[in-house]
């Protein structure tokens, strides 16, 4: 017997949530294949197989929460597998076939085969036999047996059986379900009788609410703003776009920009890239900017490593990559960890100003928004309308003092009004 168990997850994830068994009990299974999804704070990952049999038991179901190491399932051994797909039976097993009632298959009578006391199959309180399957089954959705119809000439209940009177809808619900409807009925009279819906929060979605409300509760944060007029940045995309393209086979986007420009700043003002680790202040000496990415189950920030040691078109490239994983539901643990500064743009949906949340322990974090054509003053006389962005920068004010982090943004500023000064550093 192959015990199915929760792999270690990574640094600091402890514990994960089943979020979709790929299998059922009975499933013949090989190497590799895989069996369930597990739904972690970061990222969601795959449990494949690890040796070839069939599903035995599944122990813990979906919407469970679980810990490394902890057992959630059993796959029997191989030579059980081929059993039930050979049309003969074993000679071990032939002994147990001629014991099974009349009109079983050999798969039911390895199953469970006949005691000579009281049958473990036999339900307690009732005449009903049922498969060790069934009756899990039937316990966790607060089924009665005997209200179940089998399709076994001798009157034996299986998994199937009960899995097709629950989808039937002829069962009364479970208790479980009977308290949530109840609770749901609650909320609804507190609502006037209008019609509500109770969802549970995706693990994912939980971690960011905690860690939000975290960082707002230990971080004394505070949000400074500016401006940058985007004229010179939209005129090199529009002058160099298509051979950017046709070189790298990437667009030139704006992200690319702003991580030079943050990086940039960073260089001159080190503490908007440092962590606080008790009475500790530790400084970064390298750049591995978060990019926070929007994806189905909520919001992720995969990180660009050594951002400074990077070209536009790797940076580009690297975002690229990294934004499609996250909509994929396909990053790895380590590609979400260690940043030391975050950028997020909430301008893709139309934010025009904004006061974004550390992603802690990080102690700076600059939104981007909405490109708006405003009127701007060029001299005394003259205005123009410009392409102009509003930036905002939140960060820690336990170490980062007003002062800097101002003029950590003017540095941001200055270095996007002036795309060439990013070349020079570096």
């Amino acid at each position: 017997m192959n015990e199915i168990t929760v792999p270690a997850m990574g640094e600091s994830i402890t514990e994960g949530t089943i979020f979709k068994w790929h299998v059922k009990e009975g499933d013949s299974v090989n190497v590799g294949d895989v069996l369930l999804e597990l739904e972690t704070d970061k990222v969601n990952l795959e449990i494949s197989a690890e040796a070839d049999g069939v599903i035995e038991k599944i122990l813990r179901q979906e919407g469970d929460n679980v810990t490394i190491g902890e057992i959630i399932g059993q796959i029997s051994a191989q030579e059980g597998a081929g059993s039930q797909s050979s049309p003969t039976p074993a000679p071990s097993q032939q002994a147990e076939t001629a014991a099974a009632p009349e009109g079983s298959s050999p798969k039911e009578a390895v199953e469970q085969p006949v005691q000579p006391a009281k049958s473990a199959d036999v339900s307690e309180g009732s005449g009903l036999t049922a498969s060790p399957s069934a009756r899990k089954l039937a316990r966790e959705r607060g089924i009665e047996l005997d209200q179940v119809q089998g399709r076994d000439p001798i009157g034996r209940i299986y998994h199937e059986d009960v899995k097709q009177h629950s989808n039937s809808g002829s069962k009364p619900a479970p208790a479980k379900q009977e308290t949530g409807a109840a609770a749901s009925a609650a909320q609804s009279s507190d609502f006037g009788g209008k019609p509500v819906e109770r969802k549970r929060m995706s693990r994912r979605r939980q971690t960011i609410a905690n860690r939000l409300v975290e960082a707002q509760q230990t971080a004394a944060m505070l949000t400074t703003f500016n401006e940058v007029d985007m004229t010179a940045i939209l005129d090199v995309r529009k002058r160099r776009k298509d051979a950017f393209k046709e070189k790298h086979e990437v667009g030139l986007g704006f992200m690319s920009f702003f991580t030079k420009a943050v990086v940039g700043a960073l260089k001159r003002y080190p503490l908007l890239n440092a962590e606080i680790d008790g009475e500790d202040i530790i400084e970064k000496k390298f750049y591995d900017i978060g990019i926070a990415v929007s994806a189905k189950e909520g919001l992720v920030v995969p990180v660009v490593r050594d951002a400074d040691r990077l070209g536009f078109a790797q940076i580009e490239k690297e975002i690229v990559n990294l934004a499609n994983k996250a909509r994929n539901n396909s990053l790895s643990l380590s590609e979400l960890q260690g940043g030391t500064f975050t950028i997020t743009n909430g301008g893709v949906f139309g934010s025009l100003l904004s006061t974004p949340i550390l992603n802690t322990p990080q102690v700076g974090i600059l939104g981007m928004h909405k490109i708006q054509l405003r009127p701007v003053a060029i001299d005394a006389e003259r205005s123009e309308n410009r392409p102009m962005m509003y930036i905002a920068l939140s960060y820690d004010h336990r170490i980062v003092d007003g002062a800097e982090a101002v003029r950590f943004l003017v540095t941001v500023k200055e270095l996007l009004e002036d795309p060439e000064s990013l070349l020079l550093e570096g």
